[in-house]
């Protein structure tokens, strides 16, 4: 028989394993290519956020008692690494890229075993293969239609959207988005100087867009779910395409080989996401 002592002990595991899991899914936000949808779908959280946030009063009590633990470690992992992100990115930009490239690769077996938990058929292989195509296209001409963007209320407004987006679309990764518009190095800035005239438009927009389509992805996910996953693939797919560096200018042997480590070790991270997720799902 279980005691009042081993409950407390499972229920500070279980609150403590949904802080954690909020910290990976908040580094969806501040890391380019990777997405917090995509992280929350691998954590098995994904499809009750939406139906939470579509149906906000059903089981309101026990859903935010839920989600607490997981917003704060989101907001956690948001600030911790917006420090780590902006000094890596800019001293170690091609190498800690690859390291990103992997952790993509090493979620996509979870990913493509999840688009296909309730079928998967040739027009969901031809609704992947468009879907990358099309994202391929639209983001290797975003960087030309987006760059050097203004940076005011409404333009911080507009990345909190995308940023929303990247919440509710698993596979959307905002930040590849953000740094095509020239505004990724200046959150990050802005995050982790506490500025709100950043920090504050960016969480408008952001719950805007969550709020405004949740009902929206929770109805699509009731009548067309492997479409809609087969759809996220080709743009994860198409979003790790583009953000494989291309630029080893000075490079030594060294890093060569640091770009394979970190890619290698990412995808080890990725994978075993992926495996705790399995476990205690």
């Amino acid at each position: 028989m279980e005691t009042v002592e081993s409950k407390k002990q499972g229920a500070t595991k279980d609150w403590l394993l949904r802080f954690v899991k909020g910290m990976f899914i908040g580094s969806g936000f501040i890391l380019p290519g990777v997405s917090g949808g995509a992280l929350a779908a691998i954590f098995g959280i994904y499809e009750r956020i939406i139906a939470f946030l579509a149906h906000i009063t059903r089981n309101f009590k026990e859903n935010v008692l839920f989600f607490i633990p997981v917003g704060l470690g989101g907001v956690t992992g948001v600030f911790l690494l917006s420090f780590a992100v902006s000094f890596l990115l800019g001293t170690y930009e091609t190498i800690i890229l690859w390291f990103f490239v992997g952790c993509i690769i090493g979620t996509v077996p979870a990913l493509w075993k999840e688009a296909g938990k309730k079928g998967r058929s040739t027009r969901e292989i031809v609704i992947l293969i468009v879907s990358f195509v099309l994202g391929f296209l639209f983001l290797w001409k975003g960087s030309g239609l987006f760059s050097h963007v203004d940076q005011n209320f409404f333009t911080w407004m507009i990345a909190g959207g995308l940023i929303g987006l990247g919440m509710i679309v698993p596979g959307l990764s905002p930040s590849n988005f953000l740094v095509y518009m020239g505004m990724y190095k200046a959150m990050s800035d802005g995050i982790k100087e506490l500025n709100f005239g950043v920090i504050i438009p960016i969480g408008i927009g952001g719950i805007v867009t969550v709020l405004g389509l949740s009902k929206v992805m929770d109805y699509i996910f009731s009548k067309a779910y492997p479409q809609l996953f087969h759809f996220i693939l080709g743009v994860v797919f198409a979003s790790t395409v583009m953000i494989i560096p291309t630029d080893y200018q000075g490079f030594s042997a060294g890093s060569y080989i640091g770009c394979i480590v970190l890619c290698i070790a990412g995808a080890a991270l990725g994978a075993w996401m992926s495996k705790l997720e399995d476990k205690y799902k």
